[in-house]
């Protein structure tokens, strides 16, 4: 497979990882210390301000699709009830758990998954975030906490923000009996500045791909994504992400970029394929062309936090969230970052599985390709089931795509 230039700071990226799967191990043995399981865009922020160890199963269904070992687990999830068309993180997951089998335990030596004090979501991503914690709160008698985000938001209110932040802040009296003190609100500020912090630097890291040629990939992105997922708000991913944009912005200086002889600056709208991510970028790099943004690595960008504000300000960042605005909101967005980084045609991943992280299913791709003046594909796979994935037909299309730019005058 065809590579591209290296990233040195993969070694402490991989030693960020390792250092927070093996503190939450330990945090699930210790009597003394509290563990929470919460969605990868759900109240983080509170949960540290509590002194919880954190840990996001989203991540874990992402390892399970990388690792290619999810079709072995999903039949699992299935044989005990769930159908094959929800989540396939979900059932992943679900049904490596069933198994008592997990990545991590080739990845780290762990035995399994840390057992949770509570497990907290927000449907901001979907309603199965809500069944997946469910599964395990009834398995292990545990308290499920959630919030219910809006879907569909044009305008941000006033009203849709209020709503979120009363949810957020009514969290903190069940919190704070498991967690056996109440809310630090100092704390809470400082996580919350931490977070903000997070947020700034993975989008300084994710713009440097609107420079000629990009300094880094959507594949790459989505591997170095992983502080701002598992680790925000924290001293490690801060000083992570200067260490990555450093880098990249040497890069930038040396006009260096992830695609050696980038001829095509493409868009990514929706989510990885795991289990092809080595395979789709080796494809790019052999067409010179640079996947060199998405709406995927953007979406742990949260702008809005703010420190003097924390409970409204974790709110708009969860009704800010692009996955729950309205068809015209995610066009502007859209529109937007196909200006920023002068792409040539946007490919739509239609993730059988993940129907609310798929924007192509109500014509979008037609409406924008019009409106721009640039051309998209569309093509069918999933996020981690590959039995919903044609190598062959998605790579003929890919290749057919790329073809097609070579005909643009501006390409």
């Amino acid at each position: 497979m065809a590579e591209g230039p290296r990233i040195a700071a993969t070694q402490a990226l991989k030693d960020l990882m390792e250092g927070r799967f093996r503190s939450l191990d330990a945090a699930s043995r210790d009597p003394e210390r509290r563990v929470a399981w919460c969605t990868s865009v759900g109240p983080v922020e509170l949960l540290l301000a509590f002194g919880f160890e954190v840990y996001f199963p989203e991540n874990h269904g992402a390892m399970l699709g990388a690792t290619r070992k999810a079709n072995q687990y999903i039949p699992r999830a299935i044989a005990e009830g769930y159908s094959p068309d929800i989540c396939s993180y979900l059932t992943s997951d679900v049904g490596a758990f069933l198994a008592g089998e997990t990545p991590l335990a080739d990845a780290y030596g762990l035995a399994g998954v840390p057992k949770p004090d509570v497990l907290v979501y927000n449907t901001n991503q979907c309603r199965d975030v809500q069944d997946w914690f469910s599964f395990y709160g009834r398995r292990w008698g545990l308290p499920v906490l959630g919030i219910q985000t809006h879907r569909g938001v044009g305008e941000v209110t006033d009203a849709h923000v209020d709503s979120v932040a009363l949810q957020i802040e009514a969290l903190c009296e069940p919190l704070g009996k498991i967690a056996g003190h109440p809310l630090d609100h100092a704390r809470l500020e400082g996580v919350v500045d931490a977070s903000r912090e997070t947020s700034r630097l993975w989008r300084a890291v994710l713009e440097t791909g609107a420079h000629r040629p990009s300094a880094l990939s959507f594949f790459d992105g989505a591997i170095h994504m992983g502080p701002a997922v598992i680790a925000r708000a924290t001293q490690e991913a801060n000083d992570y992400y200067r260490i990555l944009l450093d880098e990249l912005s040497g890069r930038v200086e040396k006009g260096l970029g992830a695609v050696p002889g980038e001829r095509y600056r493409l868009y990514w709208e929706g989510m990885p394929v795991w289990g092809r991510l080595r395979a789709l970028s080796s494809l790019f790099l052999e067409l010179k062309a640079c996947v060199v943004a998405s709406t995927y690595c953007n979406s742990w960008v949260f702008e809005a936090l703010d420190p003097k504000d924390p409970f409204r300000s974790m709110a708009r960042a969860a009704v800010e969230l692009f996955i729950v605005r309205s068809e015209d909101e995610k066009e502007k967005t859209l529109a937007e970052m196909v200006r920023r980084y002068d792409v040539d045609g946007i490919i739509f991943h239609d993730a059988k599985t993940c129907p609310n992280n798929s924007n192509s299913r109500y014509g979008m791709p037609g409406r924008l390709s019009k409106k721009l003046g640039i051309p998209t594909l569309t093509f069918q796979g999933d996020v981690n089931d590959l039995r919903l994935y044609s190598d062959e037909q998605t790579v003929t299309n890919i290749e057919a795509f790329v073809e097609q730019l070579a005909d643009r005058p501006h390409a």
